[in-house]
């Protein structure tokens, strides 16, 4: 029946940041502070059911929900997305702490076989670089 099997993997992680979950938020929603703390092009429009890449066009997709400073919900896909799969779904979380802000992060609905790289990527291409652009902004 040519029926396609997709097969979706779901990664949580938490981060702590020495930032404010406000500044947390906008680094991620912000173009300007995402693309300064990855050095790469980032677009986007802050409001539910506006559209954003990040770099350079490599991620991209449409915010679905948007609470200032406590959550963001977003599709995402990339460039190496498997033909037919669904966007998947981002949710950063943000809660403030002593110090500073536990980021809840949860993607569901990537494929699979992608997992393991997207699990490193989000440390990697994210949040080490998220905490060296907090540290440096001190």
């Amino acid at each position: 029946d040519g029926m396609a099997i997709f097969e979706f993997g779901k990664i949580k992680q938490t981060v702590f940041f020495k930032a404010s979950p406000l500044e947390v938020y906008l680094a991620i929603i912000d173009p300007k502070r995402h693309s300064a703390f990855t050095g790469s092009k980032a677009t986007c429009t802050p409001k539910v059911g506006g559209k954003f890449s990040a770099w350079d066009g490599y991620c991209f997709g449409e915010n679905l929900e948007l609470i200032e400073g406590k959550k963001i919900v977003q599709t995402w896909k990339t460039s190496e997305w498997p033909d037919g799969y669904p966007a998947s779904k981002i949710e950063f979380v943000f809660k403030a702490e002593k110090g500073g802000t536990k980021m809840t992060f949860t993607q569901t609905d990537a494929p699979k076989e992608q997992m393991q790289d997207y699990e490193q990527g989000w440390k990697d291409n994210y949040w080490d670089l998220m905490k060296t652009y907090f540290a440096k902004k001190k």
